[in-house]
């Protein structure tokens, strides 16, 4: 087992799963944060909930940018899946080109919402093969074991197994409902490997074809990309248990350090329920995108705690809207452009140098506190309000100097001021059409290279119900 030396940024704290409290932030390596979120399941459109933790954990990335730390962001995307495969059954098309379909999708929703696009961006795929060496070297171990149907993880071979539930194994296995094969040992003890069925997709393995279970992805791609003892790992709550929890045993079985920091965002809900398809409350990410102004819902997330349930409305979203008409107004007053055309933000230097020290201290000790993006943004809108009333009186410079703080510490949260409404031109509607005729005829190759021509033009790309739109 490696042994890992971390030490503590700053005095950053954030709520870790696996301790149930807030801690500092420790870091393997001085100066540089390594981060792993797990990614989507590409086989239908983004929903609201991943747009949440997408923009969270962009939101932690950029503020460890602003803290000057170098940073390295590992994200994955699942590329073969059962909901890939029936996907791809029900329409008559392959696994590769439903998920090609619906990783364009994603990156165009990301891309509306001004994520920074992973450092490394790993797919199942590229990766069948470690998995099935890890898998092999767990059976070796003792900690798993070969059925008719696949290869299962023994977890109650595994040490400390419901650490991210914050329950034992004895809760853990009272509550348990047997699913599989009745050649398990255990109802907890879950899939590594899966053997093939006539017409699935299949790799070879030393147990035969088949293909990795789900909770094997991300352990393999996160400890060959960020190595072991890597400082954080994060995702919406609702992957802490089994998807994290059977993360974390596959890599304690195999001897090997995990994630130092376990970091978990709130539910997204609608009318106080938890947002998913089985409650027929579903959003697609990209409707709402086609409605709104995108940055509404990175205002919205910074609203809340990262940890608190997140309630999504058209009236939410419509008073967000009205908020950055606000805060639009106090930079355009002024005439100052928004930092983020340099990058990301980064204390201290560029842009971010001599804003006001005062409010740059209150934003570091708000964030450094588990994050709370909603005192940190309360405190911006009060500096927008300061400017308005100093320019009123006639301090034009102190005004000044306090909108473009309010524009730098707006733009360290990724949330860009200031953006204009653009018109679409004669060939750019050209565009638009030949694209949706294309989509309409389900030619989507040269649909994409419509969505690709736009975007070397300068457009946001995003589908709507009435078809393509544009933004920029």
């Amino acid at each position: 087992m490696l042994i890992v030396s971390i030490t503590v940024v700053g005095v950053l704290r954030l709520f870790d799963t696996a301790t149930g409290s807030v801690r500092p932030l420790a870091l393997r390596d001085p100066g540089k944060a390594s981060l792993y979120v797990c990614g989507p399941t590409v086989y239908d459109l983004p929903h609201l909930g991943h747009g949440r933790y997408a923009l969270v954990f962009d939101v932690l990335r950029r503020y460890l940018l602003f803290r000057g730390l170098e940073v390295r962001f590992a994200s994955n995307i699942t590329d073969i899946d059962d909901k890939i495969i029936a996907k791809a059954a029900a329409e008559g098309r392959s696994e590769s080109e439903v998920a090609k379909e619906f990783e364009d999708r994603w990156w165009e929703a990301m891309d509306a919402l001004s994520i920074l696009r992973p450092s490394d961006n790993p797919h199942a795929t590229h990766y069948v093969g470690e998995m099935a060496d890890l898998v092999a070297e767990l059976v070796e171990r003792g900690a798993a074991y070969e059925t008719s149907d696949g290869v299962y993880l023994r977890v109650e071979s595994v040490p400390g197994y419901g650490l991210l539930a914050r329950q034992d194994l004895s809760s853990l296995r009272s509550g348990a409902r047997v699913e599989g094969t009745d050649e398990k040992e255990s109802p907890l003890d879950f899939a590594l490997w899966k053997k093939a069925k006539p017409g699935e997709p299949s790799w070879p393995s030393a147990f035969g074809p088949g293909r990795p279970g789900w909770h094997t992805e991300c352990v393999v791609m996160s400890l060959d990309l960020l190595g072991e003892g890597f400082d954080l790992h994060g995702g919406g709550q609702d992957l802490a248990f089994p998807h994290h929890e059977n993360e974390r045993a596959q890599a304690v079985a195999d001897g090997k350090v995990f994630a130092n920091h376990w970091v978990h965002n709130g539910w997204v809900v609608v009318e106080g329920e938890k947002m998913s398809k089985s409650l027929n409350n579903f959003t697609s990410l990209t409707d709402l995108l086609s409605k709104s102004d995108a940055r509404a819902y990175r205002l919205l997330v910074l609203r809340a705690h990262y940890r608190s349930p997140l309630e999504i409305t058209a009236a939410t979203i419509a008073d967000a809207e009205k908020a950055l008409d606000r805060l639009d107004g106090v930079v355009r007053r002024f005439g100052i452009e928004s930092p983020l055309r340099e990058g990301p933000v980064v204390r201290g230097q560029g842009v971010a140098i001599g804003i006001d020290e005062e409010a740059e201290k209150k934003f570091v000790a708000s964030m450094d506190d588990d994050l709370d993006s909603p005192a940190a943004l309360a405190m911006i809108f009060e500096l927008g309000r300061q400017a308005h009333q100093a320019a009123d009186g006639g301090q034009e410079d102190h005004a000044r100097a306090l909108a473009r703080t309010v524009s730098v510490l707006s733009g360290a949260l990724g949330l860009e001021l200031g953006v204009a409404k653009e018109e679409v031109d004669e060939k750019t509607q050209e565009l638009i059409t030949a694209r949706d005729n294309a989509r309409a005829s389900k030619d989507f190759a040269k649909a994409d290279a419509i969505r690709d021509e736009l975007m070397a033009a300068g457009w946001v790309v995003e589908d709507g119900p009435t078809g393509t739109q544009v933004r920029k």
